[in-house]
């Protein structure tokens, strides 16, 4: 198991929090921690994602009119 300190709302104060046995295979990666002062659970969400890319919008066919 992993310790880390982190505030606790519970607690109302910085204690060490343990990644408990993780069922889904993160190993010490897993996002669920304890609080091992109350027992409180947390999860860390941490992702990476892409932002779209900005693109030129293409300008409207101009219109052409008979003379």
């Amino acid at each position: 198991m992993t310790d880390r300190e982190l505030y606790c709302d519970v607690c109302e104060g910085v204690q060490p929090f343990e990644a408990p046995p993780c069922a889904d295979g993160h190993g010490a990666d897993c996002p669920e921690l304890i609080c091992t002062g109350c027992g409180a659970a947390v999860l860390i969400a941490t992702f990476a994602f892409h932002a779209p890319r900005l693109r030129a919008r293409p300008r409207p066919p101009a219109h052409r009119r008979a003379a």
